[in-house]
């Protein structure tokens, strides 16, 4: 008889214990880093209407959307109604405007939650995967631009994360690069998806795709000048103040810079642009040295809740890359620690002290310690159960047989050193709380 493929669909992975607990802990501390920079927490539907989805991404991001088929007596159509959500600001934009009179104004949210792209998969990179963004709408302060860096930044160091850089640029700058080139208006698009490759595919790789895409060749070397100076960063700037739109773009990078002061590591970044297509204003990448991958990223998109209301409302937001981020964590941890069980196995000698070990279980657990009883079945042999334990990553065995029942004591064994240690009973709480204080 042949088997079921047991495998995960292609770009998506089952999260075993370890995984799942080392999500909820970075979720927790993402949580409350949000919080407590006054944001509140928002859900929304996994999946919506197609028609509130596509044209919100350009034309790549809406290839990517998982449609859903119709259901039922519209099934066999092969046409589409749903889709299952591409990211988080979409939908926050579709809430924005439909309950937009029972928020306050501004209104800040956070949300964590999967959602899917039919993306190639590749490392640290899926089809189904979890996005945490954090956003304020209604405000077109570059306030709220600031303060949306500094509580992304904020959370990556309460999960114990350093060696980020924080690059920041405008939107508004980027129209000016186009001007001050010499790029046509209409070719806007194609010249900033090919600049914002570069720190891919490097100033070669972007001049040939430049030129691929029809800029002309006295822009090609411009750009090519500048962006191999000794300060690219500076030759841009000058090449910017000879356009009124990249002075008013560099005006607002500046004022971010300014507004975050010494609390981020923020550095202009004059090619950055970022993929999606509704950015209007400051746009930023936190890239993370150890992966040399982006871990967060967010901007202004002060006219995508006009999409679903009659007048524009200013929002600002940014992303955490929680897949990415979580790579990194995996790996600190495996560098310091081992796996995440709980800190207390009590087992069991015999079918006899099986009610016993639960009680004693119960007991440890009202003493504020994780724990549990061995519940595993056949031969109730006492190395087996050890090694459960260190495979748990357990810390102290707590062992009672019916000798320790006769004698109203327990023995404690500390798994990384091998101490044991025979105590009464009603001295197992305290020495419990020495060694797992230790």
């Amino acid at each position: 008889m042949a088997t079921i493929d047991a495998n995960p669909a292609s770009g998506t992975r089952d999260l075993l214990p370890d995984d799942v607990t080392r999500r909820e802990r970075a979720f927790a501390t993402i949580r409350a880093t949000f919080d407590a920079h006054g944001f509140a927490p928002l859900e929304t539907p996994a999946f919506e209407r197609l028609e509130v989805l596509t044209g919100k991404y350009g034309e790549e991001g809406d290839q990517l959307i998982f449609k859903i088929l119709r259901r039922g007596d519209h099934e066999a159509s092969g046409d589409a109604d749903l889709a299952l959500r591409y990211d988080l600001t979409v939908p926050l934009a579709r809430v924005a405007a439909r309950y937009g009179s029972q928020l306050p104004t501004p209104f800040k949210r956070y949300q964590i939650a999967p959602v899917w792209r039919a993306d190639r998969p590749g490392k640290g990179r899926y089809r189904e995967f979890y996005q945490c963004d954090v956003d304020t709408i209604g405000s077109d302060s570059l306030t709220a631009d600031a303060a949306t860096l500094v509580a992304v930044t904020d959370a990556l160091e309460a999960l114990g994360l350093d060696g980020f850089r924080v690059q920041l640029n405008s939107r508004r700058a980027l129209r000016g690069l186009v001007e001050a080139y010499g790029i046509e208006g209409e070719q806007e698009g194609e010249a900033l998806v090919a600049l914002d490759k570069l720190d891919k595919i490097g100033l070669d790789g972007v001049a040939a795709e430049l030129a691929g895409r029809g800029i002309g060749p006295a822009a090609i070397a411009a750009l090519g000048e500048d962006l191999s100076a000794a300060d690219p960063a500076a030759a841009v700037r000058g090449r910017l103040e000879r356009s009124e739109t990249g002075v008013a773009g560099l005006a607002e990078v500046d004022r971010v810079l300014d507004l975050v002061g010494d609390a981020v590591p923020v550095t202009y970044a004059p090619v950055l642009a970022r993929g999606l297509s509704y950015y209007t204003g400051p746009v930023f990448e936190v890239v993370h040295a150890g992966l040399d991958a982006t871990i967060a990223a967010g901007g202004r998109y002060d006219h995508l809740i006009g999409m679903f209301q009659a007048n524009d409302v200013p929002a600002t937001g940014g992303s955490l890359g929680l897949e990415r981020i979580l790579l990194l964590l995996e790996a600190a941890e495996h560098a310091e620690a081992g796996p995440a069980g709980p800190e207390v196995l009590v087992t069991v000698m015999d079918e006899d002290g099986a009610a016993d070990a639960v009680a004693l279980a119960g007991r440890i657990r009202a003493a504020g310690h994780t724990v549990e009883p061995y519940s595993g079945g056949g031969r109730l042999k006492l190395a087996k159960q050890l090694k459960y334990a260190d495979r748990r990553g357990v810390r102290v065995a707590v062992i009672r047989g019916a000798d320790e029942r006769a004698a109203a004591t327990v023995t404690c064994k500390a798994l990384a050193t091998g101490e044991q240690r025979t105590v009464a009973l009603d001295d197992l709480e305290p020495t419990l709380a020495t060694w797992l204080q230790a």
